[in-house]
């Protein structure tokens, strides 16, 4: 059985990439076994793991709850932050060229921790989320401070169906002088999916023009509904 690293390696990021500028997203299937989801799940409960637990009502955020990973990461969890982040390093700086935005992002993943670590941001974004029936989060963008990576990914820990109904992930899109436009998904276990942090180019008659975007979960109706969402910035607390 290949590791996450090799898994990662393996797929086709030239797709990937053409699937972030066309429409802000794309999916990579199976990226987790079932027993990689199994352990992360079981681990919610972990003692000296999680440096901070919130609920999500406490904050009209919606309804559920979410814990922050405490660094240092898990091994599974490191692997694909570092694995993943030159690839979308490359779209995330494109981005930035087109929108006439000074901002580029370093190499390696250990460079913008180090960037974020100078502007006090130190401590980690990665997050696992938990939702029973009626649970749902608003739309909203994980931004944490002044330096932040324009993408972001989510991996999908329960089988949508068998482990839960309802739960779909939802990501609107804000175009200027239009109305929204809503993307609505249900990846499987174990899927894995890449999405714009706050915006993304979108190509006009001329030029580039900036789409803000939003994301969130639908309620579930029955079940329970698990994510590891990988943010790659740090947060100032």
């Amino acid at each position: 059985m290949k590791n996450v690293t090799e898994r990662l390696a393996a797929r086709n990021w030239g797709d990937v990439t053409s699937a972030m500028h066309e429409q802000g997203f794309a999916l990579l299937p199976q990226v987790l076994t079932a027993e990689e989801c199994q352990t992360l799940i079981a681990a919610y409960e972990a003692d000296n793991t999680y440096r901070k637990t919130i609920k999500m009502e406490r904050y009209r955020f919606g309804a559920g709850e979410y814990k922050y990973f405490r660094y240092p990461l898990p091994e599974l969890i490191t692997d694909i932050r570092q694995t993943v982040y030159p690839h979308l390093m490359e779209v995330a700086n494109k981005w930035m060229e087109v929108l006439n935005i000074p901002t580029r992002f370093p190499d390696t993943h250990e460079a913008l921790k180090d960037l974020c670590h100078a502007h006090k941001q130190t401590h980690p974004t990665v997050l696992i989320l938990k939702y029973g029936k009626g649970g749902f989060n608003t739309l909203h963008q994980d931004l944490y401070g002044d330096i932040y990576f324009p993408l972001q990914l989510v991996l999908f820990l329960n089988e949508p169906g068998e482990d839960y109904t309802g739960g779909e992930f939802v990501l609107t899109e804000q175009i200027p002088r239009a109305q929204s436009k809503a993307n609505v998904l249900q990846p499987r276990r174990g899927d894995m999916l890449i999405f714009t942090t706050n915006f993304r180019p979108v190509k006009g008659t001329g030029r580039y023009y900036r789409v803000n975007m939003k994301h969130g979960v639908s309620p579930l109706h029955s079940g329970h509904r698990h994510t590891l969402g990988i943010i790659f910035h740090d947060a100032l607390s």
